[in-house]
């Protein structure tokens, strides 16, 4: 898989915001992704030495048309904290 397939977008949030300042990022990833996988895809593609990467699966919601009911897709987000020594990702730096 290349960094493209893993990382799929960054979460921007309220909450992402206030994690920008202390060079902690959140992104959509594969759901088949593990922690190693994405840890080097975000160094790869950003230039950047990261400390730490925690993941959440988060279930599919349940979703009604008349009488039919269905699931949403499943996630999976990634926070991503970087080293102190690191440069912070430019593409986030634009939106503070």
């Amino acid at each position: 898989m290349t960094p493209q397939d893993i990382i799929l977008k960054p979460v921007l949030t309220e909450k992402g915001y206030d994690g920008i300042a202390d060079k902690t990022y959140t992104f959509v990833v594969a759901k088949s992704a593990n922690k190693t996988q994405i840890k080097i895809a975000v160094e790869e593609m950003f230039g950047v030495d990261v400390l730490s990467v925690n993941t959440v699966t988060r279930p599919g919601k349940i979703k009604r048309m008349g009488r039919n009911q269905g699931y949403t897709p499943k996630t999976k987000k990634a926070v991503v904290r970087l080293k102190e020594a690191s440069k912070p990702i430019e593409y986030f730096n634009s939106l503070t």
